[in-house]
């Protein structure tokens, strides 16, 4: 979290009266140059203007941080991690009773991160020069707000990052705030084709540690996130402007943040550092381990593939795993050095890596967003009728990048073929309508099908989005009721205080410095069991 985050009570955008609009743009560059990765700035105390060059790799490697906390999030709450032994005090991690300070840094640490993007479209306007800095950011504040409503629902928005103009900005719906998103992605696109034009255009160059500048790249990811926008909307209600996408296409590549990540202190992969090993050679977080749920998709229960829980687990099958809220000594097992996400049998810390899996190693890159992901999402967009893609092919398509990204190490190489992976999940699943597309006849099947996938592709690589998909569609499937049959049929936490009929939250609580702050517009009334996200089932 950046200097902006901590020195004013969470965000700047709670405490706007203890800053003025002469201050915004020195304290913008606190914010980045703080961040402690790039050091762009030898003394970011005496800076009063910044550039988008300097400010833009920041942010990025700030979204890193941001998406990390949101796969924690994500994981604890879909199904993908549960209680380790050797703990107690897991309160509303296990009950669900959230309060206000249950996951508050996803709201600060991400408003955080859209005053830097909003720094740079402000910086950036009637300077067509600065096209392709104006239209990455603007795909990146759309990636930030979305982050915002599938977690909250209705955010500030419209009113918000107004600085000192508004300082209790009112809240926008989540459907009015995804209508608009769609708009601003066909905007961000529009500024980078300026760009594209324009003689003295600024290129991106090192600035851009997702793409190192390619220009379509950026455009077939906002295509992407406008897709993905489009199918967790559109079945609610949203009247979105434009449903058409430009001809860049979508995003057929993983999407990494990596400014050079290396093993030192504070450069680390933010994910390596929260779950495998310090760049000390340290214990990360050793409370959590994985749940019997997740292992059915690899061990045969629900999915065969042996090759993939290999390549992901430490150990397996003999994964250490939990039921969520189980506490019972005895029955709880301890999380192993470096943790059950991190597969190698090499467990010296200080040279730990080189892995395969969603960790991999220190040096490896963020996943902003898998090409697995934008596969599936375009399998389900073709299954009802968004686009005219072939949905079987998508499908495929997503599979195969999703073993693609788990099988490859940090260094870049496979621990095991894809294609013959990719034959032997065939040949032990052909019965499998989860596995093999064709078995699908409904359309309620095929998406299923579909989901269920994604959901086992995003596991602890992007976590949250398996959270959001079940929450959307009710897959992965599972059994509802208090006394569930067992720790492999369900992952709600077995003390869940939750009145839903799956024992789930719905959704986190605002924080408590937006009541502080901005009481007056915050909605009122809001249940993490009953009040859902616009898009939820």
């Amino acid at each position: 979290m950046s200097m902006l985050s901590k020195g004013l009570v969470n965000h700047k955008f709670f405490n706007m009266k203890k800053i003025n609009a002469i201050l915004f743009a020195g304290l913008a560059l606190m914010a980045v140059s703080c961040k402690k990765y790039l050091d762009v700035n030898t003394n970011p105390n005496s800076a009063t203007s910044t550039t988008p060059e300097l400010i833009l790799p920041q942010a990025l490697v700030a979204t890193a941080g941001n998406l990390n906390g949101f796969n924690s999030y994500g994981a604890q709450l879909g199904g993908y991690a549960a209680n380790a032994g050797g703990y107690g005090g897991f309160g509303t991690s296990i009950s669900y009773n959230f309060t206000s300070a249950d996951q508050s840094g996803r709201w600060s640490a991400t408003y955080d991160n859209l005053e830097d993007y909003q720094y740079i479209i402000n910086f950036t306007k009637g300077k067509p020069v600065y096209s392709y800095f104006a239209g990455v950011a603007q795909i990146m504040r759309v990636i930030g707000f979305q982050l915002l409503v599938d977690a909250y629902n209705d955010v500030p928005y419209t009113d918000a990052l107004k600085g000192s103009d508004n300082l209790t900005p009112a809240y926008t719906d989540g459907k009015t705030i995804y209508k608009s998103l769609a708009t601003e992605l066909d905007s961000a696109i529009a500024k980078i084709n300026v760009g594209n034009a324009f003689p003295g255009v600024t290129p991106m160059g090192s600035s851009d540690v997702v793409f190192a500048g390619d220009m379509t790249k950026w455009k077939q990811l906002a295509n992407t996130i406008k897709l993905r926008l489009i199918v967790r909307g559109k079945a609610s209600g949203v009247a979105f402007a434009n449903t058409t996408f430009s001809a860049d296409g979508f995003l057929t590549t993983d999407a990494l943040i990596n400014p050079g990540y290396k093993r030192d202190n504070g450069r680390q992969n933010p994910k390596w550092n929260t779950w495998g090993y310090s760049y000390t050679g340290g214990n990360a977080t050793t409370s959590w381990i994985a749940t019997r749920f997740i292992l059915t998709f690899y061990n045969g229960t629900k999915v065969i593939d042996p090759i993939r829980g290999a390549a992901t687990y430490y150990q397996y099958p003999n994964v250490v795993a939990n039921r969520l809220g189980n506490e019972v000594s005895g029955s709880m097992p301890s999380c192993p050095p470096g943790g059950p996400w991190y597969p190698s049998t090499a467990r010296v810390g200080v040279s730990a890596g080189n892995a395969s899996g969603a960790l991999k190693g220190p040096t490896v890159g963020y996943p902003l967003m898998t090409a697995a992901e934008a596969y599936f999402l375009r399998a389900e967009a073709a299954v009802v009728g968004i686009t005219t893609e072939a949905a079987a092919t998508m499908f495929t398509s997503g599979i195969v990048s999703a073993f693609n990204y788990t099988l490859t190490k940090e260094d870049g190489t496979l621990v095991t073929p894809v294609a013959a992976a990719i034959t032997q999940y065939n040949n032990d699943n052909r019965t499998n309508p989860f596995v093999n597309f064709t078995l699908n006849t409904t359309t309620a099947q095929k998406v299923e099908a579909i989901i269920t996938q994604k959901y086992i592709a995003m596991n602890y690589v992007n976590s949250e989005e398996g959270w959001n998909e079940y929450r959307r569609t009710g897959y992965p499937t599972i059994v509802w009721g208090t006394n569930a049959a067992s720790d492999i049929t369900t992952f709600a936490s077995v003390v869940s205080e939750s009145t839903a009929p799956d024992r789930l939250p719905t959704r986190i609580v605002y924080p408590s410095a937006e009541g502080q702050y901005n009481g007056t517009n915050m909605p009122k009334g809001i249940s993490p069991f009953t009040s859902k996200i616009f898009w939820a089932k």
